[in-house]
Formats: C-alpha cells, structure tokens, sequence
C-alpha cells in the first residue's frame, strides 16, 4: 500500500468499507495510534447498580414474597423498585428460575448399594446362557374419548386437542423387555393384583419354554410393589429355581428398563389417542407392541454402578 492511496483502495485491500477507512485515516491524522482505538460509545448510563443487583439475587435466594411461595418478576419488581424486564434479564444472567421447582427422592433402602450393583451388573455383564428380562406393570391407563374431533397438523400449526374427554375405563398393561434384543412382551389386564401378576409369569414361562428346554436361567429385575412378594406368586417361584428375582432399591424405578419402554409407548400410542371404549385401548396397545418387536433394539445402558452411586450418594 503506497502513501496517497484513496479510500476505496484501501478499502479494497483490507476488507473495510471505504466509510471506515475514511474515518479511521482521519482519527489517526489528528491523533495517531490512539485514535484507531474504540472511542467511549453512546447511551444512557447504567440505572442499575452492582449493589442493587446483589440485593436482588440475595433476596431470590434467601426470602419469599408474603404469601407466596416464589417470587415472580412482577413481585419482585414491586419490592426492588425496577421493571420486570430488568428482573429477568439479572435471573437470567445469573441463572436463577424461581417459577420452576424439580423432585426427588431420596432411598432408604438398607441394601441399596447392593441391589443398584446387582441390577446394573445384570445390564452390563449379564450371565452366560441365561436371560434378563425387566419386569413390570403400567396400571389403570385411561381409555380417554376426546368430547370433540381432534384438528389436524397443518403448517404453522400443532395438532390441536380439547381438553374436555370422556372415560371409558381403564386397563392395565404387565410387560417384560428382553434386555438382550428390546423385544417386549406385554399382556393387558383389567387389574393388577397378585392374581393378575402370576398370570402374566405364566405366560413369560410359556414364551420362554425354549430357552427353559435349552437349560436358560431366568432372571427377572422388578419393582419392591406389593404383588410381587405375594404369598402366591412366592410359592409357585420356589418351585422354579431357574427363575431368579432382583429387585430395585425402593424409589429407584428408574433402574428397571421396562420404565424406558413405558414411557415411549405412553408418549407415542397413548397419551395422544383417541378410544372409544377400552377395547379400542387395548388393540392400540397391542398393535404398538407388535410394531415395537418388528424393528425392536436394546436400550444400551452406559452408567456403571459406581457412577450412579456416586451421583445419588
């Protein structure tokens, strides 16, 4: 670049408009290499100050409205003095959602470390010649008509449902996933007892005669409910000593996988549907299993026992 260059030139060869280069030349001619820094930018002056945006965070931290439970942005507005758009640009920033709460809950299981260990050592070292099937019950699903028709899915547009809906019973569905291969087996039952829990064993027992006739284990992961320990179903298992039971620390659910497996069907067959009666219900369901165990996959689980203990120590 050689002295006396114009501006468009300049411009030219360096990327920058030739507004830029104008102004830029013209700064440093009056003030050299300090004029090519940012000068101080326009706009009105912070009305916010750092200790008031401390007492606003502590306040959200450490007290409540009167009355409430949580603050809002409008309450909170009222009680610092500000806008409820300057409220929710400083919870924003500093990350804080006073509107949301999260669950949990804790085990007091005594074998806790036990049985999260044995059931996860299931998943990721199953034994030889056996199979590992998750074993529960999705109870009382609702068989819902919606009062009015359901509008479609258009572009720019959801699929829109009432709210308003008519009951027609309930169901309950008892499954077991083949941890190995995904494939469910699922049965509905008007109920859930004792009685109806015996009955689906049975029938895994009549699915599973092959892999019996092979000399196969059977080991079953379940929940801690009730009708799983019954007297009854106790005494028919004792007269199998391939079937071996494991079972999940209390309010620990989420380490059966039949879980996963509930929740896809709810989210994709049933929470959606429209039944008219609990036959409707029950052919849906039985049409999502058949599907399922057309192009069924495993659930790959990943978190070792001691992750899972260390993140729920």
């Amino acid at each position: 670049m050689e002295k006396g260059e114009s501006n468009a030139r300049i411009a030219s060869d360096v990327g920058f408009c030739s507004a830029t280069v104008g102004t830029l030349r013209k700064r440093f001619s009056e003030l050299r290499l300090e004029g090519l820094s940012d000068l101080p930018r326009s706009g009105p002056p912070r009305k916010i100050g750092d200790e008031q945006i401390q007492q606003l965070v502590e306040k959200t931290l450490h007290e409540k409205p009167k009355a409430s439970t949580h603050w809002s942005t409008r309450k909170m507005a009222r009680a610092m003095g500000i806008s409820h758009d300057s409220v929710s640009r400083i919870w924003r920033t500093f990350g804080l959602k006073p509107h949301r709460a999260d669950t949990f809950q804790i085990s007091t299981d005594p074998y806790y470390v036990d049985k999260v260990r044995d059931v996860v050592g299931l998943y990721m070292s199953p034994p030889e010649n056996a199979l590992v099937l998750c074993v529960d019950e999705k109870s009382q699903i609702q068989a819902l008509e919606r009062s009015q028709p359901v509008l479609p899915l258009r572009p720019g547009k959801p699929e829109v449902h009432t709210p308003e809906y008519f009951r027609h019973g309930t169901v309950s569905l008892f499954a077991a996933i083949d941890v190995q291969n995904g494939r469910v087996l699922g049965k509905c039952y008007p109920r859930h007892r004792a009685k109806e829990f015996l009955a689906f064993l049975k029938e895994i027992e009549r699915h599973v005669a092959e892999d019996l006739a092979q000399g196969k284990e059977i080991h079953l992961v379940l929940d801690n409910y009730c009708t799983h320990k019954s007297a009854t179903v106790s005494r028919w298992l004792n007269k199998r000593p391939h079937w071996h039971l494991h079972f999940t620390p209390t309010h620990a659910s989420w380490l059966n996988q039949v879980e996963r497996f509930f929740a896809k069907i709810t989210n994709e067959a049933i929470r959606r549907g429209n039944f008219l009666s609990v036959n409707d219900l029950i052919l849906a369901i039985r049409s999502y299993l058949k599907a399922h165990n057309e192009d069924s996959s495993p659930f790959v689980w990943t978190a070792t026992a001691d992750r899972i203990l260390k993140k729920n120590g």
